[in-house]
């Protein structure tokens, strides 16, 4: 693999360290889209820092059993780099990944990815504008830092007493041991996420016994997934536009869902009647139908597409436990009832920390770090940039996500604000750019106003979609297409720009 070459410049007055125009943290769809759409505008001098040994962010983290996209592949996919073979209408996480590493080399990026480069501190120097980035494989500067970290990056585990002293097997989804054979073993699988709702059915004709503990039943609609022909794909590679108005229809079909939050709660009932038909399918049993019935809007956590799941739980080799946990022993875990259940292999499918760990290294002008803003308030500019970081942009920020479509669509939007950005900065002979806090404070009062009345405030759940004190914790609450009419162009009237000749200046 070819290595980029950097520049050297002195950072300091007392010494020198490698230096690149453009740090990007991550090689997941947020930092191969970057580096792609950056050299399309000409910028060469730029390193990607991937903390693993390969490409792929959540897509080569995430291998658990049934790992697949939750949104149809034609969506979750970048409208640059179509793929008309997809294989399922729902791509598993092999072939997600393949296509992530295929646009990595057909775009020629490899070379600008740095492997085992975790990052362990970025700092910015105001008197010398740039930014300080301490990495596993060394130091360097960047003048422009762009986070890319994804929102799935870093696993979140219960917090229950015991678990230390339990004796058999754990493990997370995000880590999932593939060595540990489950076959015929009594397994608890603790949270009915996402990824649970994935691998559940997959491990439960392999085990002996199924405790599937839930504190509440997420909303089930069917997925619909199923082989893609191969004269379908043969018509997807002939004519392009058939399958960029596949790709427009599942948008349509997506973003429907935003009816519900950002138009009417009363929308819920077509969506709820097809997750309670959903269930009166496929789970026989009226007491275990009635267990598995959310208690609250759909939509106000995030509703989960499959037709696997719920039969999986309708086993006789299943049982769904609604009871609190009260402690894990060594061999086993008892309930709040005082029920004891022995158990062999715990599983948790408890989802995602709030915000990677990598925002707890990005430090400001002002010396906090972006995880300890956030604790205070989720806080950015479009999830693109924030009030105290000068030259810092990202991906999937706080209020760059949103509830009701693709990851994707929201990172393409983000990666053409931040694109040209930096374009108007090279047009301009501006070197250094920071958000005016009062645009983000603008911002955020909006993002207050229009979330109020939000099925994610007032759906009656709990979730990662707010905060503790029962805040928006950073979705984007508007149209997903609001959101790309929004960051199409850089408003550069939104920051203080600074010329170098200023920075020299400044730094003298």
């Amino acid at each position: 693999m070819s290595t980029h070459t950097e520049t050297t410049v002195p950072h300091s007055d007392s010494d020198s360290t490698e230096h690149v125009h453009i740090a990007i943290v991550g090689a997941g769809f947020g930092g191969i889209g970057l580096a792609v759409k950056l050299r399309e505008a000409g910028y060469e001098d730029l390193v990607i820092l991937e903390r693993a040994d390969d490409l792929g962010g959540t897509w080569r983290a995430n291998t658990y059993p049934g790992c697949a996209c939750d949104v149809p592949s034609q969506l979750y996919s970048y409208s640059f780099a179509p793929n008309p073979d997809w294989s399922r209408t729902y791509g598993r996480q092999p072939e997600i990944l393949e296509y992530l590493q295929r646009v990595a080399r057909d775009h020629d990026v490899l070379r600008h990815i740095r492997f085992g480069a975790e990052l362990l501190d970025a700092r910015w120097d105001d008197r010398h504008s740039v930014w300080q980035v301490r990495t596993a494989r060394g130091d360097l500067t960047a003048d422009i830092l762009i986070s890319a970290a994804g929102i799935f990056a870093d696993a979140k585990y219960p917090e229950l007493p015991g678990l230390d002293r339990f004796e058999g097997k754990a493990f997370h989804s995000l880590h999932w041991d593939h060595d540990h054979d489950l076959t015929g073993e009594r397994v608890a699988v603790i949270g009915t996420g996402a990824s649970a709702v994935q691998f559940v059915p997959e491990i439960q004709p392999l085990v002996g016994r199924l405790l599937l503990f839930q504190r509440s039943a997420p909303w089930i609609v069917p997925r619909l997934d199923r082989p893609t022909l191969g004269v379908e794909r043969s018509l997807l590679r002939r004519i392009p536009l058939a399958q960029k108005a596949i790709r427009g229809g599942w948008y349509a079909a997506i973003e429907g869902f935003g009816l519900i939050s950002l138009v009417d709660k009363r929308f819920r009932h077509p969506y709820e009647a097809l997750g309670r038909l959903q269930l009166l399918r496929q789970v026989r049993d009226p007491a275990l139908r009635a267990t598995l019935t959310p208690d609250y809007v759909i939509g106000c956590k995030r509703a989960i597409f499959s037709d696997a799941y719920l039969p999986a739980l309708d086993r006789p080799n299943v049982e769904v436990v609604t009871e609190a946990i009260a402690e894990v022993r060594e061999r086993s875990i008892v309930l709040r009832d005082g029920t004891e259940h022995p158990v062999d292999t715990i599983i948790y499918g408890t989802g995602f920390t709030s915000i990677p760990s990598a925002y707890q290294r990005y430090v400001g002008r002002h010396g906090q770090s972006i995880a300890q803003l956030y604790h205070l308030e989720p806080q950015s500019y479009l999830g693109a940039t924030v009030a105290g970081f000068p030259n810092f942009f990202c991906t999937l920020g706080p209020f760059g996500a949103a509830g009701n479509q693709s990851a994707i669509y929201m990172i393409e939007s983000q990666i053409a604000y931040i694109v040209d950005a930096l374009k108007t900065m090279r047009d301009k002979g501006i070197s250094r750019v920071e958000l005016r806090p009062e645009v983000q404070d603008d911002f955020l009062d909006e993002m207050d106003r229009r979330s109020a009345d939000s099925v994610w405030l007032t759906g009656g759940c709990q979730s990662y979609y707010t905060t503790a004190d029962g805040r928006n914790a950073g979705l984007y609450p508007n149209w997903s297409f609001e959101y790309r009419r929004r960051t199409r162009r850089f408003d550069a009237e939104s920051y203080l720009m600074t010329t170098e000749a200023a920075i020299t200046e400044m730094s003298r």
